[in-house]
């Protein structure tokens, strides 16, 4: 294996061999495989590799490459109990770690919610409060899987799934099924795939949740019929003809290179990877030959709704924990969801079996227009010089049940990086009286009620700016005071800015009303025109925390989504911001658990650190988010401050119509223009 590197993702070959040697070990017994991913290396082991590959050692006899790891968990008598996990050394073709993680639940695949779907509606408990509902002649009725948010309800031994069931009024299978929400929902057991029990759903604000047979449900209400809910094109009469087609035109190719998952562009280096839970993730990111960070991923996110009647506090949901940003990856399509000259990297993960599976499209890479880099016009000479901005986008899209999530790293000419999130896909829906209203969700429909909730994303920053030991400086901006005789501020518009580095662990929040900014910077490197650190700074999205009560399943389940920033010094294995099994967890798991667990507090100033950033959105639902839902774009930035002797961008090329040939509308050329944007070079 001495041609795949260390980062690189297991391919379907390796995926095969790891599967096979648990399955000698473990003979006489069936086993569910649940995970099977690269173990990604010991960052000791890697260091000494990367600093020989970058030195174009790579190769040699002397450089110690890390040992390809597979880590597989895997249920045994292949249902979904006593899970357990391994650590299989492929080179040596060794199990070399065991562990039992009994108790602990995997994550919820498609297949899983597929089979349970089924299930769920073969149920004769399930068929029996259906008839109790009188459903109009012709609905099909739709189950909706949710993992199961713990709420202190039921035993968390069991692995129980939600299944919330809506209908659907049309044969058309795009119908927008979340328009008719049911009364009534179910506990599924995962062991036996069987119901558990059949609830009744609240309809107004005092109304009793419980089961059918004591609460009992009511007919289906005609009156919440309506036909203008759905969204596929289909359905929808109503088309516009305004829009003319866009197209990006690369004449002479794409400005990027890909070597097998080593990704360049512009001054840019990377290797790119893929899991099944984190879905996207980036290595050993350098800008001209300058390291700047190690490894950049999302590492969690978290959905917990504010509907408190019980059985709603369960929707709660970790997208990548429970659900997984990998698998649930959609298979992107040319002219759609990325446009121009794109490169697919495609993800791979496996069945049950153990088998592999390839995820064909699981994240696009190619170039945008971003508008001005860079401009100024000399007004005595009036001649204008300008840069535009290009850009480099890595992007997936995940599908989560009704929502679809848009992850895309955004790579700069000025050696910036942003990671932006777009949400869209359709609201998750609730049953109500039509008399009535709720004041934790909005009314979008006859009927239809879409519940307050929040979307707490946890981007892990582990960086390398310039080496990797690292600090967290503060910086703030305050006002100089007025009439202090030892302060010169006669005019009282002065202010200046302080300084503080993190010495430990910590959590830190934003202050906007200070200007808090956040710099990672490396202290044994000076820069020779600022005469301080070089470094790299957050730009974080402004976000609200999260809003349940600290007490709550929710706040402890979840505990990045307290705070804004957390530092904390590397530590092997320390990825997921929330703990690394959130199926039903019960909290106290997560980055501050880590934090408190430390003998001692462990500095961060000049260490090898990592930062975490919990950013997102408070999501009280629109009625224009109805039927599907307009991208609500949240942007968090990394930018170099102080980490060069001037604009890095200074010698991207110029714009120049020659180039670029725009065209005047009404005209067919667009190869001259009257007005040049620059002067001739």
């Amino acid at each position: 294996m001495s041609n795949v590197h260390p980062f690189d993702p297991l391919s379907p070959a390796e995926i095969s061999q790891a599967v096979r040697i648990v399955k000698n070990a473990i003979p006489h017994e069936p086993l569910a495989f649940r995970v099977v991913t690269l173990l990604e290396p010991p960052k000791s082991q890697m260091l000494p590799f990367l600093h020989a590959e970058h030195a174009g050692k790579a190769n040699d006899t002397n450089a110690n490459t890390p040992a390809r790891i597979a880590l597989i968990h895997f249920n045994r008598g292949g249902g979904v109990s006593d899970l357990c996990e391994v650590h299989v050394n492929l080179d040596a073709q060794t199990i070399v770690q065991e562990r039992s993680l009994a108790g602990r639940h995997s994550f919820q695949d498609t297949t899983e919610m597929q089979a349970m779907e089924k299930a769920c509606l073969a149920s004769a408990q399930v068929q029996d409060a259906l008839r109790l509902l009188q459903l109009p002649e012709g609905a099909v009725v739709q189950v909706e899987c949710w993992t199961y948010g713990t709420d202190g309800m039921n035993d968390m031994r069991e692995r129980i799934i939600m299944c919330y069931l809506y209908m659907s009024l049309t044969p058309h299978g795009d119908s927008n099924h979340y328009a008719y929400p049911l009364d009534i929902c179910v506990e599924m057991l995962s062991e036996t795939y069987s119901v558990k029990r059949v609830l009744s759903l609240p309809l107004g604000e005092n109304d009793r949740f419980g089961l059918v047979s004591e609460v009992g449900v009511k007919p289906f209400d005609r009156r919440k019929i309506h036909r203008s809910s759905e969204y596929h094109p289909d359905l929808v009469p109503e088309r516009r003809t305004t829009t003319k087609p866009y197209r990006v035109v690369q004449p002479q190719g794409p400005s990027f290179h890909v070597e097998g998952n080593l990704l360049t562009w512009e001054k840019w280096r990377m290797r790119v990877g893929f899991n099944f839970r984190e879905g996207l993730t980036l290595h050993d990111i350098m800008y001209d030959g300058r390291s700047v960070f190690y490894r950049l991923a999302l590492s969690e996110m978290f959905v917990p709704y504010g509907d408190s009647r019980a059985p709603y506090p369960r929707k709660a949901a970790f997208d990548l924990g429970s659900n997984g940003a990998g698998v649930n990856a959609n298979n992107l399509k040319l002219g759609c969801d990325c446009l121009g000259h794109i490169k697919y990297f495609d993800g791979v993960h496996h069945n049950m079996h153990g088998d592999p599976v390839v995820l064909p499209n699981a994240v696009c890479c190619h170039e945008i227009d971003d508008g001005i880099l860079w401009k100024h016009t000399n007004f005595r000479t009036n001649n204008a010089v300008v840069t535009r901005s290009r850009v480099l986008v890595l992007q997936t899209i995940i599908t989560v049940g009704n929502y679809e999530y848009i992850f895309a790293f955004q790579f700069t000419q000025d050696a910036s990086i942003n990671y932006e999130v777009r949400a869209t896909g359709i609201l998750s829906t609730a049953p109500i009286n039509l008399d009535e209203s709720v004041p934790y969700g909005t009314l979008v429909a006859p009927g239809v009620m879409a519940p307050y909730h929040q979307h707490l994303f946890s981007l892990r920053i582990d960086p390398a700016i310039d080496g990797h030991r690292n600090s967290l400086m503060v910086e703030e901006s305050h006002a100089m005071p007025l009439n202090d005789p030892a302060v010169h501020n006669p005019f009282g518009i002065g202010y200046t800015t302080t300084h503080k580095f993190v010495e430990t662990e910590s959590p830190l929040d934003i202050d906007i009303a200070r200007n808090r900014v956040f710099k990672i910077v490396n202290e044994n490197v000076c820069n020779p025109i600022s005469k301080g650190p070089v470094g790299y700074k957050l730009v974080p999205h402004p976000s609200q925390m999260i809003l349940a009560h600290p007490s709550s399943y929710h706040a402890q389940r979840s505990e990045f989504g307290e705070h804004a920033v957390w530092v904390t010094r590397y530590q092997d294995g320390e990825l997921y911001s929330a703990g690394e099994n959130t199926m039903q967890s019960a909290g106290g798991e997560g980055i501050a658990s880590w934090i408190r667990s430390r003998t001692s507090p462990l500095s961060v100033r000049d260490e090898d650190i990592v930062l975490w950033h919990t950013f997102g959105t408070t999501h009280n639902p629109r009625v224009e988010d109805w039927p599907v839902m307009p991208s609500e774009k949240l942007l968090v930035s990394l930018k170099p401050v102080n980490f060069f002797t001037r604009n890095p961008a200074l010698d991207v090329p110029i714009s120049s119509q020659a180039e670029n040939q725009s065209v005047l509308v009404g005209e067919s050329g667009g190869s001259t223009s009257a007005n040049p944007c620059c002067p001739k070079l």
